[in-house]
This record gives structure tokens, sequence and C-alpha cells, in this order.
């Protein structure tokens, strides 16, 4: 057997020994001994395999199995700018707290710095985004195995505490197996050979408290991270009587925590001036909230105190008070009398704002973003994942739609890039088990259309990709590029368009694609069906700016006393 037959081979027997089950690997050359031990090892049940052709759209699938599987994933991919295009997922990944572990192919170091092709410095390429593991070349001699198994292993430990992990992984010719001798170790660590590493338990919660009175009108603002922190915050604020306003991906575990989360928050609080009944003394904020600028708003009036330990908790005024890392029931000795009235006021507000938002979407002809949204997130099956595409559709939700227990949320806040999110969406589905739906406007869907591209022997995930399909970019309409007085260039270097038909495109691909054209075929269209498919719901762009500015006013009247 060849170093690097054997190398691949211990690399991968130590990956499912760490309980790495979900692997993506992408065709080449430099990784072919990776690539033969991988299938090896899904064909004998140990892992299970995904085979993808575009690196980028892969690694965003290995993220969408992390997140799904709460299980670091792996990426394989061969040497070059193969490696370059994993860059995207891990600024994701390290920045969404996702652990992802990106085996690249390397060429050996004589190669270096020589001309040879496909040849590039990809050792810590991605920065402080991923923490690097380099290994060195294999060699026929004894001793090695342990080497290889130990640094597997401490990569698998960093990708538990939530971080992507670069194994780069240098290949000398032969790549592919050539048997004779036999190799000087046993490869697979059993009695008798090399024994393997093992390591500790994932990272404790968190035991810091918070030492710092918190007042009794408080205003509990949840963004994206972990689950179990949010949930906690959740408890505190049913306790003392706090509203919670969560964002789509935060909004389950805090109803988790057993408090009711405020439905269309962020409209509330981008409504104008809150009334003196609604103005809170003090904003915690848990995890990393991205979406709403009357969120940051809120932020940048009163005291703020932060509830995380990722070392970029969200502060972007630099206001923020105080940091802990976890808000619990201990901490309730904190916590000011609470004010009987503060709770019903925020619940009369939130009812006042339903109600103008129903009417006023119940006057606009459907479809819009915001009807989509709603009728989306009311439509979906019980126990279904929903994975929102950047820009509108993750903010539409936000804005309009109702907070469910039943319906788990996953959208890419780290860098909230458009690129990779129905690669994501894949990954979600193939290792959530649930009814998967994703939600995305139709430039996230071209951006990453590839994630179509699905080879006819893997696995297709259960997936029910929905494109609000406006031609162009909808979210600068709503920004301040789309004010009037920039209309005569917003078109061409905002807006967009693209013309593209997405039916054919999907027809290219194999992908069945149906167009929507009223509630009822949208809620007909989201019963559970297996396999890949695309709903496309097409809209306009002309009226969104004004129906943004209508239902601002609208709200900001329904809560305003008088």
């Amino acid at each position: 057997m060849n170093p690097s037959t054997a190398m691949a081979t211990v690399v991968v027997d130590e990956l499912v020994r760490n309980d790495v089950r979900q692997v993506v690997v992408c065709p080449g050359s430099r990784n072919a001994a990776l690539s033969l031990a991988l299938h090896e090892a899904a064909l004998a049940g140990r892992l299970t395999l995904h085979v993808r052709v575009d690196e980028r759209a892969a690694a965003f699938l290995a993220l969408g199995l992390s997140r799904a599987s709460g299980r670091p994933s792996a990426v394989v991919c061969t040497s070059g700018t193969a490696v370059a295009n994993l860059h995207p997922a891990v600024l994701e990944a390290h920045h969404s707290g996702v652990g992802v572990l990106l085996i690249t192919a390397d060429r050996p170091p004589e190669l270096h710095g020589s001309g040879a092709n496909q040849t590039i410095d990809q050792r810590g390429i991605f920065g402080s985004a991923a923490v690097a593991v380099d290994f060195p070349v294999a060699e026929r001699r004894p001793g090695q195995n342990p080497v290889w198994r130990g640094l597997v292993c401490r990569g698998v430990a960093r990708a538990e505490t939530g971080i992507p992990v670069q194994l780069n992984v240098p290949f000398r010719e032969p790549l592919v197996p050539s048997f004779g001798e036999a190799w000087p170790d046993s490869l697979d660590g059993r009695p008798g050979g090399v024994r393997w590493t093992t390591f500790s338990a994932p990272r404790s919660i968190p035991d810091n408290r918070v030492d710092f009175p918190l007042p009794a009108r408080v205003v509990v603002v949840v963004g994206s991270g972990d689950p179990n922190r949010a949930a906690a915050a959740a408890r505190i604020a049913a306790r003392a009587g706090w509203p919670v306003i969560a964002e789509p991906v935060g909004a389950r575990a805090a109803l988790a925590g057993g408090v009711p989360v405020v439905r269309g928050g962020p409209l509330l609080l981008g409504s104008g001036q809150l009334p003196g009944a609604l103005r809170p003394d003090a904003v915690v904020v848990v995890g990393r909230p991205t979406l709403s600028r009357g969120v940051r708003g809120l932020m940048d009036r009163v005291a703020v105190y932060g509830i995380g330990d990722h070392p970029q908790w969200t502060d972007p005024q630099y206001v923020a008070q105080h940091v802990r890392g976890w808000l619990d029931e201990d901490d309730l000795r904190w916590v000011s009398e609470p004010d009987p009235g503060w709770l019903p006021a925020w619940r009369e507000a939130e009812r006042a704002a339903t109600l103008a938002v129903e009417k006023l979407l119940g006057d606009e002809e459907w479809p819009t973003g915001l009807h989509l949204a709603r009728d989306l997130v009311d439509g979906l099956p019980a126990g279904a994942a929903l994975v929102l595409g950047s820009s509108n559709p993750v903010r539409d939700v936000d804005l309009v739609a109702a907070h469910r227990a039943d319906v788990t949320v996953h959208a890419n806040r780290g860098v909230a890039g458009i690129d990779g999110n129905l690669s994501t969406a894949a990954g979600v589905a193939l290792a959530g088990g649930a009814p998967t739906y994703a939600l995305m406007g139709d430039l996230t869907f071209l951006h990453d259309l590839n994630a179509l591209l699905i080879g006819p022997e893997e696995q297709r995930p259960d997936l029910c990709a929905v494109v609000l399909n406006d031609d162009g970019g909808g979210i600068f309409s709503l920004l301040e590029q789309g004010a009037a007085e920039h209309r005569a260039g917003f078109e061409r270097v905002f807006g967009t368009p693209t013309g593209a038909d997405l039916r054919s495109l999907c027809a290219g691909f194999g992908v069945p694609h149906q167009l929507i054209t009223t509630p009822a075929a949208l809620r007909a269209a989201l019963d559970p069906q297996p396999g890949l498919r695309v709903l496309e719901v097409r809209a306009s762009r002309d009226r969104l700016r004004d129906l943004h500015a209508r239902l601002k006013a609208a709200v900001a009247e329904a809560i305003t006393p008088g």
C-alpha cells in the first residue's frame, strides 16, 4: 500500500471514529486517495457520502448538514482554486458558530514555488476564519498513524466548539491505491496495532452570571445563536414580565422558554417614536440580531446588556454596557420588582399592529413578499424546517409572519450573503429528516443554481424551494439608494434585472417547477412531497418601497394613543 492511500485510509477511519458521519466530496486528482477511501467507507455504511462538482455549493451543503445534525460535517476537495471556493461558506460558518471540517488536499512541499500545476499556498488560506491543521507528508515508515489520528481528532474536537477547521493534507504520487508491500503500521487501530486518540466531551454551558441590576421595563431581543441560551433568557423574561422580540431563527428557542414572542416586533420598534408606555429602560440582547434597523435604533437609545459568548457579540454602535455569557433563573435576584403594566402594554400594541398589518395586506393585491412570507409560514406542516434566504425574505418573515414553535428556522446570518443559501437548505434537508422548505429571492436562487446539480446516484433532498421572483434586487428598493433622487441609475446597478426563465433553468437540471399564482395554490403546494422541487411566485418591485412606507405608517397609527 502506498503512503497516500495509507494516510487517506487512516484519516477517513478517524473521522468515523470521531462521529463525523456526513461528508461532501468534490472530484479532483490530488484528493483521489481521500475520495476512494470515503467511497469505500460509504459502501460499508460507516458514513453518508455526498458528491458535488461545485466546491462553493459543496461547502454550503456541508454547512447545512452541520446546522441540522448538530455535528461537524466535512467537505473534501482538491488543491488550488478549489480550496478558495470554500471560503464564503467558511466565513459564514465562522461568524454563525457552526463547526465544519474542510479537508483540503495539497501538493507536497517540494512542488510549492516550482511552478507546478494547480499549486497555491493554501495552508491557513482562510486566515482567522478557520483553525488550520497541517499534516506532514506521508512516508513509508512506522509511527505515522498516531500522528494522523491525533491531528484528525484535534480538528474534530475544535470543530465541535462551533468553529471551522481546515485539515490541509499533502499527497505525493501515486494518488490512487497500489497494493503490494504491507503498510508498516496497522491502519485500523485495533488492539495489537496502533492506538487512536480520544477526546473529552464538548464545551459545557458557560457558568458566568449577571452581576448588574436589571430594571423592570426591559425588552429582550433574541437573534441567532445558542438556542439553550435563548430559552434560558426567555424563562427569565417570563418570570420578570418582559416582552421578547425574536428574529425568525431565534423565535423557536425563545418560545421554548415559556413566553410568547411579540409578533411583528421590528415593526413596532421601527414605526417611529415609541409611545411612552412601550419605552424600555434597557434592552437585553441575546445572541446576534442582524435584521432590523428598528432594533439597532432602540439599542442606540437605552442601556444595552449583551448575553452571548461569541467573541464578536452584536454591538455595532459600541453601546453595550455589560456582556455576559448566560442569563438564567439564578440571576432573578438582580431584576427589579416587575411592572405589572409593562407586558400588557406590549401585548395590546402587538394586537393593534397585527390588525393593521392584516388590513393593509388584505387591501393589497397578492402577491408581495410580505404576503408570501406570512402565507408560507402559516401553511407549513407541523415539524417542518424552514431555511430563509438573505435580503428581503428573512426580513419579510421577521415583519409579518406568526412565530411557530413547531417549525425550525435556519438562515445564514453569520455574514448574511446570498451565496450558498440553496445549498445550505439542501444540507438541512439531508441531515434534518424533516420536510424542509426554503424561501428566497430570485437573485439568491440564481446565485446558487449549482445546488440543483445533483448526480443521478446521489441522495436527493426532500426540499421545496419557494422563490419570490421580482426580477432583481428588491432589497435595494427599501434602502437609501431606492429613493427617488437615485432613480436614474437604480435599475442598472441596484435593481439588476436578469429576465431569467426559472422554469427552463429548472428543466435543465431535471428539477420540477411550479408557478404559483394564488394563496390557495401555495397552500396546496406546501403539502410534503419527496425530492427537490421549486415553487416560483412572481411579483413586482415597483410598489415595494411605497408598500413598506404605508405598512410602517399604519402600525405607527395603530399603536399611538388616542
